[in-house]
């Protein structure tokens, strides 16, 4: 609280601090569904190779998508997209954060295959139903 106050006192205003009670839902944790994960996974190395999937950090972060996560199974992955020398080495929050645009056809195309892959594989193994997988 003193923060919030101090930090607004030094630009001449007021700040205030109202943690939600019962009343305000709490994110819940992202937790991948584990035979999306290892088809995410499958996909990207045969898409990207094997030596471009690895694993990600775990990391404590309120997310949106944990909300979807509640209705139908899912998965969280990113893109690595550093580049040194197009400038893109911070972090998506950081105020210095630049898209080396070059990824994106990657990422686009990642996703893609992802998504065809999958619909194609429960189609196959559902006799077409996709609505039974």
């Amino acid at each position: 609280f003193q923060v919030v106050e101090g930090q607004a006192a030094v630009h001449r205003c007021k700040g205030a601090v109202d943690i939600k009670g019962e009343d305000y839902p709490m994110y819940p944790a992202v937790v991948n569904d584990e035979e999306l994960h290892h088809h995410v996974e499958d996909v990207g190395r045969r898409l990207l190779g094997p030596d471009k999937v690895k694993p990600g950090e775990k990391i404590m972060a309120g997310e949106d998508f944990a909300f979807y996560q509640q209705l139908a199974p899912g998965v969280m992955f990113g893109i690595g997209i550093r580049n040194e020398e197009a400038g893109s080495i911070h972090p998506a929050h950081n105020s210095h954060f630049f898209v080396d645009e070059d990824v994106i056809p990657i990422g686009a195309a990642l996703h893609t295959a992802i998504a065809e892959l999958y619909l194609s594989e429960a189609s196959t193994l559902n006799g077409g139903d996709l609505q039974s997988h």
